[in-house]
């Protein structure tokens, strides 16, 4: 958390930006650049992709520089513009057919993010709703083995059906959220959660 005086320095910084100021356009990207690109990166999965969208980024905070508001977060102001664009390049990719390749390749690292949205009760909202897409007797054992922690032999004896039948509907389960979640349609929901993670 950022004190009282970092707080009016910052604000300085975004009066001068404000006024045309060069030097603070300057300062503000090199203050945020790094944790930026970082976030983008984990985004998009391609350092050229993520170099492009950064610069995009603070293209737009120049060219807006006279709209931005001191008194609010500049930060949140930059990674609302970030996750913008990055919904916008995805939206855009669902729809070419030569990034059709670049969708499955990063497919993997979103199943990843399943278990992690399970962790925090805000983005388990998310997950919530891909689950009502679910069938009920998948849903089920997703809610018992992933949500609630139950092991494979419990849910076994609770539901009265055999491990590989556990294993079979975990799989058609995560497949399934996988879908939900690469929908363009929900992409600005999942990318506003993995951006507060």
């Amino acid at each position: 958390m950022k004190s009282k005086a970092e707080d009016l320095n910052y604000t300085a910084w975004i009066i001068r930006l404000n006024a045309g100021e060069m030097i603070a356009f300057e300062w503000l990207y090199n203050t945020y650049k790094h944790q930026l690109a970082s976030n983008l990166l984990k985004l998009v999965k391609a350092s050229d992709i993520a170099e492009d969208i950064l610069h995009d980024v603070f293209v737009k905070v120049w060219e807006n520089r006279t709209k931005i508001d001191p008194e609010r977060s500049f930060e949140g102001y930059l990674y609302r513009i970030a996750a913008n664009m990055v919904a916008d390049f995805y939206r855009k990719i669902s729809k070419d057919r030569n990034y059709q390749q670049y969708l499955v390749n990063i497919q993997e690292t979103v199943y990843q993010h399943i278990d992690e949205l399970l962790e925090n009760k805000y983005r388990r909202e998310l997950i919530d709703k891909a689950l009502t897409e679910l069938p009920p007797k998948c849903r089920t054992v997703f809610q018992l083995c992933k949500i609630e922690g139950r092991s494979y032999e419990e849910v076994s004896d609770l539901l009265q059906i055999s491990p590989n039948t556990i294993s079979n509907h975990l799989n058609r389960a995560n497949k399934k959220i996988l879908l939900f979640l690469q929908n363009p349609v929900n992409l600005p929901y999942f990318l506003l959660l993995l951006w507060t993670k």
